[in-house]
């Protein structure tokens, strides 16, 4: 198997980005203070359809910490499917009935899912929910399911040593809360496949010392006045971020170490699911709030007047919460026959008050990762290939996702 290798330059990114400052705005003209990052990969393919990366970087460090939000779903849906596989139980599989028991004190169970066909709770429909709506139980229920222990563990092994997957989203749990998970059953026609008990996570994190703002509303939606203190939440780097995405797109193209033990029908229902869009056909969709580009931030803004072309394809993951907005994407056209890898991240807040960062979003960070996108955009379906990439895998329909 050929190991393919990532070239990093910086230099024409920057000046791409530069020659477009005025219509990037305030937050690239003060990218420090937007905690802004970027990732642009251009892809180049040979006579044998391999693809090869150059990545290109804008204020990447790992030292510039944001929160990831709901970006952490993407590694909770492929682990979630690995899992499945690593069991090798016949009968077991993404679309067998999966339920989630109470945990005193922690989380309640799920015995219906009024969103899922039939209302019976499925790890597949639990995917679907997290790239359609970023739905943040379906999150929570493939953590517990993962459990906290393996998920940090298997992403260590694979090389993202800087990952640290601590807690659930949405709910206002303590760390050590978060270390317990529920106990799950799959069941078949009243039959039980397989089910596994609490389990609690002994895993020690490396300690850090991430803050944000100058005040923060509590969950009980109290002001505190302070920095946040993001020590024990969740942390994914961008440059992880993008390399997760990129060994899903491109198992072929990674070493066997940063590939996941997926199935083709695993990356095929991956692919369906990411490039999907919220519409009447999904029992969740929320016509007052579910646009067609609700989740597709780089190029379109999650812009609800937005009309995504039927030939272009955004395989992605966006995450938003207290100021930090994030996206990253795999965008293709299938006509024109571009293709390209593009992650962002910055924080929005410029209040300091965290949890009342709505406005920011809507009126600044969303518009931004639009034009940026944008640029990107233009600039590679103006570029000369030598080879154009066959895009047909990525051509898949939406229904029955």
């Amino acid at each position: 198997m050929q190991t393919q290798h990532y070239p990093a330059t910086d230099n024409f990114l920057e000046a791409l980005l530069k020659s477009q400052y005025t219509k990037l705005g305030p937050i690239f003209a003060d990218p420090e203070k937007y905690r802004l990052q970027v990732i642009y990969t251009r892809i180049d393919r040979d006579a044998n359809q391999f693809p090869h990366f150059t990545d290109y970087h804008y204020g990447v460090s790992p030292d510039t910490y944001f929160y990831p939000a709901s970006t952490v779903k993407l590694p909770a849906a492929i682990l979630a499917l690995e899992k499945l596989n690593d069991l090798q139980i016949p009968l077991l599989h993404r679309e067998t009935p999966f339920f989630t028991a109470p945990l005193q004190g922690v989380n309640t169970g799920v015995q219906r899912d009024p969103t899922a066909p039939g209302g019976i709770p499925t790890i597949a429909n639990y995917i679907k929910k997290i790239f359609l709506i970023s739905d943040n139980d379906a999150y929570n229920r493939l953590y517990e399911w993962i459990g906290q222990q393996p998920f940090n563990t298997r992403l260590w092994e694979m090389g993202y040593k800087d990952i640290q997957v601590r807690h659930r989203v949405g709910l206002p749990l303590h760390e050590e809360a978060n270390r317990w998970t529920n106990p799950v059953s799959f069941r078949q026609d009243g039959e039980i496949i397989y089910q596994q008990d609490a389990r609690y996570s002994r895993l020690s994190f490396p300690q850090r010392a991430d803050w944000a703002g100058t005040a923060y509303y509590n969950h009980l939606d109290q002001l505190e006045m302070r920095p946040m203190d993001f020590s024990f939440r969740n942390r994914l780097p961008l440059t992880d971020l993008h390399n997760l995405l990129r060994s899903i797109i491109f198992p072929e193209a990674v070493t066997i170490s940063q590939r996941f033990r997926l199935t083709d029908s695993d990356y095929r229902f991956l692919y369906r699911c990411m490039s999907a869009y919220p519409t009447k056909e999904y029992k969740g969709y929320d016509p007052a709030l579910h646009c067609q580009a609700y989740t597709k931030f780089l190029l379109f803004g999650g812009n609800r007047s937005s009309k995504i072309p039927e030939a272009v394809r955004i395989f992605n993951k966006p995450g938003w919460a207290y100021g930090f907005l994030t996206d990253t994407a795999y965008i293709v056209n299938l006509a024109e026959k571009t293709e390209f890898l593009l992650s962002a991240s910055l924080f929005v807040n410029t209040s300091g008050i965290l949890g009342d960062d709505h406005q920011a979003f809507e009126e600044s960070g969303k518009p931004f990762l639009q034009t940026l996108g944008e640029i990107i955009y233009k600039a590679e379906s103006e570029r000369n290939r030598t080879v154009k990439p066959d895009l047909s895998r990525f051509n898949l329909s939406f229904d029955n996702a």
